[in-house]
């Protein structure tokens, strides 16, 4: 057994034992869900950043810079710091002042308990999605480090994620993102500084990058193809992600609105800025290891070139920091949608022990699910992608006017959760269109729109009708 494998295990057993102490504070379904809403700035501002930097935006954002330079980079991690960004100037404080316990329980207050039940349906396939993504990858981390398969380390990976998410619930995932943040962090600043040394310094390292690399615009003639491409990359992660569960229940779990508010714009500053080093890394790359055939494994073989033996522990460390990070997350999401939605509002009178339970059986059954998803598909990437973008442009849509607006009503809310899913679905896997997620956030927007009209209309008839009966 080589001195990586050893170090990764000494990791995963510590997030084990951390997940067994904090299982035993969880009393009430809040306590599992949104850690007693007791979060500080620390473990706050690390849960935000942890949960959102997984293995896309280490092993995604470098491959990507390596073959299309920073033209290619996107969601990573410009895209997903805007949304960060996003959520504390306009959405943390009054989210938190709703006392939610998940971003669906805002459509059942704003719109009706059908939409609700909805939101929560079309947002479970997006968790699952997402924590395949990151079982996938880190099972990938655990046989490239090791004489074990792939399918076995996945299965592996999955076994470790799902048993220390049961036992402790958000509290133990915050905890869990202060040590990964912390290593990731650590393992990322370790590697650039040195691959520049190696280079012979800033300006040779610099020099090494070339001009191509560095041009915002994509490589090829300019099309009305590339524009959609270009605008569904920025569209996905901001639009799809604002609204995810992963994001929301950190902000709705901190303590004070400030607290909300403040380690959402420390965490976005933190995505960019720590996400400037992958791509980095990507960019240094092409001169580093030229022709590779597949980009993804720019960053773990540069890593492996010119850190020492000690120093790539905690570099890969920091890998697995990124995946447990985020996908523990996805799984509690994906429980606590259809658990506190779905399930419980057919029981309401259920005693705070079952429904702790019954959230601790939907965290073991997501990552069941997850875990055959990571087994089938066919890469990491496409999971991720299809992640940010699964359903989420008629919730962004239905979010937005019902947050910011009075216009509109349960019909047209469910109108647009509806045509956004099948638009986007049709375009997606069906007809494979450039833009579907722009065609699907703007027929939701249309089909929200129309359905508040008819709204309006019918209440105006009704009125008019009582006011004659009256007379």
């Amino acid at each position: 057994m080589n001195i990586v494998l050893l170090g990764i295990i000494f990791y995963i057993l510590l997030q084990l034992l951390l997940g067994y102490i904090v299982s035993r504070t969880i009393r009430t379904e809040t306590d599992y869900l949104l850690a007693g809403r007791s979060l500080g700035y620390g473990l706050a501002t690390f849960s935000i950043f942890a949960t959102w930097f997984g293995a896309e935006s280490c092993i995604g954002t470098a491959g990507a810079a390596y073959s299309e330079g920073i033209a290619g980079v996107t969601a990573d991690p410009f895209g997903y710091g805007i949304c960060l960004f996003f959520m504390g100037v306009l959405f943390a404080v009054p989210l938190w002042k709703m006392k939610l316990t998940t971003i669906a329980d805002f459509f059942r207050l704003r719109f009706s308990p059908q939409a609700e039940r909805m939101t929560a349906i079309l947002m479970v396939p997006t968790s699952l999605f997402w924590a395949a993504a990151q079982i996938r990858a880190f099972g990938q981390v655990l046989s490239a480090s090791s004489d074990l398969s792939v399918t076995l380390a996945v299965t592996i990976a999955a076994a470790i994620v799902v048993t220390y998410t049961v036992f402790g619930g958000l509290l133990a995932d915050a905890m869990t993102d202060v040590v990964q943040g912390i290593v990731l962090i650590a393992g990322l600043v370790v590697l650039l500084p040195i691959v520049v040394g190696d280079l012979g310094g800033i300006s040779s390292a610099l020099a090494t990058i070339s001009p191509d690399q560095l041009s915002l615009r994509p490589q090829g003639e300019w099309t009305p193809s590339h524009v959609l491409r270009i605008t569904d990359a920025w569209a996905i992660p901001i639009c799809g992600s604002i609204i995810a569960q992963e994001l929301v229940s950190r902000v709705i779990a901190s303590r004070s609105p400030m607290v909300a508010r403040r380690s959402s714009l420390i965490a976005s500053s933190m995505y960019v800025l720590i996400g400037l080093i992958p791509l980095g890394v990507g960019l240094l790359g092409r001169h580093l290891v030229p022709d590779l055939e597949h980009p993804e494994q720019i960053l773990p073989m540069v890593a492996q070139r010119h850190l020492s033996t000690l120093l790539y522990v905690v570099f890969a460390g920091a890998l697995v920091s990124a995946i447990l990070s985020t996908v523990d997350s996805a799984l509690l999401a994906a429980s606590g949608l259809f658990s506190h939605n779905v399930l419980i509002p057919l029981r309401p009178m259920m005693s705070e022990e079952r429904k702790v339970r019954i959230a601790r059986w939907g965290v073991a059954l997501s990552g069941t699910l997850a875990y055959v998803l990571a087994l089938f598909a066919e890469g990491v990437y496409d999971l991720v992608k299809d992640a940010s973008s699964f359903g989420s442009a008629g919730i962004f849509i239905v979010f937005i006017l019902g947050f910011f607006t009075r216009f509109g009503g349960a019909k047209s809310g469910v109108s647009a959760l509806v045509t956004g899913a099948v638009v986007w679905l049709a375009g997606h896997y069906l007809l494979d269109l450039e833009g579907s997620y722009v065609l699907a956030l703007t027929s939701s927007l249309v089909a929200y729109v129309g359905g508040a009209l008819f709204e309006k209309q019918g209440t105006s008839a009704t009125a008019a009708s009582d006011a004659e009966a009256r007379s």
